[in-house]
């Protein structure tokens, strides 16, 4: 993740980040354990739907492998745990290797796409990031294991179905910045793979993108992104009041460059579903304190439970041909 890209809001962030003093100290590994438990007990009727302790334990396994930045060994180790639990899921696996042209020479990299075969061939592509910022230390636990983890969610409920459109689970390697956040040094998988898919003609077929970013903030809040396409927005956050997680769903708004920005270039209606705001002033984000004690599968279950509850109601707008911009009525 990613830089604001609305200024004002990023200039408010670092001035609140300097004001901060972080006192005092918790014991770690009590943190975690109480918040495993948490998950087992809430999840404990829901193992038919969304598992807030399967997103959990997804989360906790990510962040044993280490850093995870791409090219790394513990990266590959991840790649293999996404894979084996989609093919687990009895789900058609496509690997998208590319190299990313990087500040730091090439790097390989390794898109992970998971297919639901739908009633109609067109596609809804559901998505997030699963590498780590390269930094010694950082966990990356709600920045790249909670995103990994809500599409790992979703895809094994979305196997059990048969859904409208055909649906993509699709987990993007090189999200993060090499070496820092400007020109094309992020987002390698996602403009890789929008690229690659408007060269074969086929970008057409991707009918909306809903992009999940740093879900897994125990205190969730999200903010509407200015840079998604409206009537989408309108429509996840519709569907979050109607449906009862709506207190997550912030009515303030800001823009964020991140993993949809490539494809709503290509033309594709998307939205980006992320809390940037992570600790007080936003100090866990891109730093050590990125922890597994930090985050909560009961926040990424509230997350994916609205975007599968938005995907009904989301195929009937795309047949109807509701034009991009327009608003969802009230």
């Amino acid at each position: 993740m990613k830089l604001p890209s609305n200024s004002r809001m990023s200039s408010a962030l670092g001035l609140v980040l300097l004001m901060i003093s972080v006192c005092g100290c918790q014991d770690q590994a009590a943190i975690e354990s109480e918040n495993a438990q948490s998950q087992k007990e809430s999840s404990s009727k829901d193992s038919q739907g969304i598992s807030s302790a399967k997103a959990f334990e997804h989360m906790k396994k990510m962040v044993e492998f280490g850093p995870r930045p791409s090219g790394s060994p513990a990266i590959k180790k991840t790649q293999d745990y996404i894979k084996s639990e989609l093919t687990s899921y009895g789900l058609k696996v496509t690997e998208d290797d590319f190299v990313g042209e990087t500040p730091k020479g090439k790097i390989p990299m390794k898109n992970i796409i998971a297919e639901v075969p739908g009633a109609a061939g067109d596609i809804v592509m559901i998505s997030g990031h699963y590498d780590t910022k390269l930094m010694p230390g950082f966990d990356g636990a709600n920045d790249g294991a909670s995103s990994a983890a809500a599409v790992l969610e979703m895809a094994r409920v979305l196997a059990k179905t048969k859904p409208d459109y055909t649906v993509w689970l699709v987990f993007f390697d090189g999200e993060e910045a090499v070496v820092e956040w400007t020109g094309d040094d992020n987002t390698y998988g996602s403009r890789h793979l929008a690229s690659k898919l408007t060269a074969d003609n086929r970008i057409k077929q991707i009918k909306s993108m809903l992009l999940v970013d740093m879900i897994g903030d125990s205190k969730l809040d999200l903010m509407k992104d200015l840079d998604s396409t409206t009537w989408l927005v309108d429509l996840v956050w519709k569907t979050a009041e109607r449906t009862g997680t709506g207190k997550y769903f912030l009515g303030n708004e800001s823009g964020y460059s991140d993993d949809h920005i490539a494809f709503k270039t290509a033309g594709v209606p998307v939205v980006d579903i992320i809390d940037f705001n992570y600790g007080p002033g936003n100090s866990y984000w891109h730093t050590t304190q990125d922890t597994i004690d930090k985050v909560s599968g009961d926040s990424v279950k509230a997350v994916c439970d609205t975007v599968l509850n938005t995907l009904p109601q989301l195929f009937k707008l795309l047949k109807s041909g509701l034009p991009r911009e327009t608003r969802i009525p009230n």
